[in-house]
């Protein structure tokens, strides 16, 4: 190694160590799955630093699955359209620098760091304030939402694809007016936050909609439709909904993907291949098509060939990902019973797999009995483990409900995550001599581990 490169190795360590820092430092503040339903701590924040949310044109994106899959596909058909794009999504997968990319990347450790430290004093002024209110200071997720619209003003971004946190009324990116909202399949997920049954989740979700939005609506229940139509209608937004006005005419599988006909706002777009698994994920590519058309050309229609280049490169880590072969091992962050099912159809539409064996850890606020009756009628069996996260079910709990859905002799348990991959490839390749797989899935959170253990990056 030359003095240059030992130079630069030590720069990056030490980049890497600082950042390191401040995780740990944010990680300190309620955590992001306890919520106090407001945006009124960033909005604070954001006044004092000069509001960089309103820089740049925002896409805004809810739903209870897709959205980050479906972020992605927006950010890379924007990139691909020449414009310099930001992203926020979460949770993150490796780091936590993840959730803020610019141009489609994650930004470096020493923008993390410089970000962090250029906000921090109007962040602990909004703090004093809050405890001078009685109320909590800004909670981890807040200082991120706040961390992510100062670096896309400070890079400078034409646009920015930002993805909710939780709902959309009250959600901290909600200081942000959405020049296109898109609302993904909505389901039952975060009751205890966001209600109890599918209209009162969708009054949340709606809450994205801004005054002359452009609402793209994918395929939902009868009755969350109307509501979004309602609320729309009483702010002035135009509503593209899918099957209506756009649609996926038609798709087949491919190798490494799929071949689509989609038909968006400016017309027909033939024989377009989406580099992603799953019916799930082109109807995804749709949103994503016609919440860039919107934004870009007022719904006319963008060049072919720039939105096949996109599309053939979107990538979605986390979601139906092939981690390793022989056994084939895929991950999936499936962690609600519409998400599993969507992932079971995509199991059997895309591979031909002969025995499938899960890998199942579940938060402890989520459906378990939900999740694991969706995948049982796929799994050959299933290794029930838990993610290294206070949040996560305990894998004995775990295993209780597992053996209620799949009788016991098809039940594993494993409190470690290597432990439980390494039981799950014994018993896939136990009957099988070719079409053996294993899928680890029920939590984004296993998911990461699970992708860090296989060597991912």
């Amino acid at each position: 190694m030359s003095g240059k490169e030992h130079v630069r190795t030590e720069a990056l360590a030490a980049a890497r160590a600082a950042a390191d820092e401040v995780y740990r430092e944010i990680l300190q503040r309620q955590p992001e799955h306890e919520i106090d339903p407001s945006f009124r701590r960033v909005q604070e924040v954001c006044e004092l630093l000069g509001d960089p949310q309103r820089a740049y044109r925002v896409v805004h994106l809810t739903g209870t699955n897709g959205k980050t899959s479906t972020s992605r596909m927006v950010e890379r058909l924007l990139r691909e359209h020449g414009l310099r794009t930001g992203r926020f999504t979460s949770p993150h997968l490796t780091r936590v620098n993840e959730r803020i990319a610019v141009d489609g990347e994650p930004i470096d450790d020493e923008t993390f760091v410089a970000t962090y430290r250029d906000v921090l004093p109007y962040v602990e002024m909004v703090d004093a304030r809050c405890a001078e209110r009685g109320e909590p200071r800004l909670s981890f997720f807040e200082v991120f939402v706040v961390m992510a619209f100062a670096a896309f003003a400070d890079a400078p971004v034409d646009v920015a694809v930002v993805e909710v946190g939780m709902g959309g009324l009250w959600d901290a990116t909600n200081v942000a007016d959405g020049e296109v909202a898109v609302i993904a399949p909505v389901a039952m997920d975060h009751e205890r936050w966001l209600g109890d049954s599918l209209l009162e989740i969708a009054a949340v979700k709606a809450g994205i909609v801004k005054q002359g939005a452009t609402v793209v609506l994918a395929q939902q229940d009868p009755e969350v439709e109307a509501l979004v139509l309602e609320v729309a209608a009483e702010r002035g937004a135009r509503v593209v909904r899918e099957g209506v006005d756009v649609a996926v005419v038609d798709r087949q599988v491919g190798v490494g993907g799929q071949l689509l006909t989609l038909r968006g706002l400016g017309g027909v777009y033939a024989d377009v291949f989406l580099s992603l698994h799953g019916e799930f994920q082109a109807h995804n590519a749709l949103l994503a098509l016609v919440a860039a058309e919107a934004l870009l050309t007022g719904g006319a229609a963008l060049d072919g060939d720039v939105v096949g280049a996109a599309f053939a490169d979107a990538t979605s880590p986390g979601r139906l990902e092939i981690v390793r072969s022989s056994p084939t091992v895929l991950v999936d962050g499936a962690h609600n019973p519409a998400g599993a099912a969507a992932m079971v159809r995509s199991l059997d539409e895309a591979f031909a797999f002969q025995r499938v064996v899960g890998v199942v850890g579940v938060m402890a606020d989520k459906d378990p009995e939900g999740i694991l009756s969706v995948l049982e009628p796929e799994l050959a069996e299933v290794v029930v483990t838990q993610a290294g996260n206070a949040r996560a079910m305990p894998a004995d709990e775990l295993a209780e409900i597992a053996v209620e859905v799949f009788g016991e002799d098809r039940v594993h348990v494993a409190e470690r995550l290597d432990d439980a991959v390494a039981i799950a490839v014994e018993r896939a390749e136990s009957e099988v001599e070719r079409g053996a797989a294993v899928v680890v899935t029920g939590s984004i959170l296993l998911v990461a581990e699970a992708r860090v253990l296989l060597g991912r990056p």
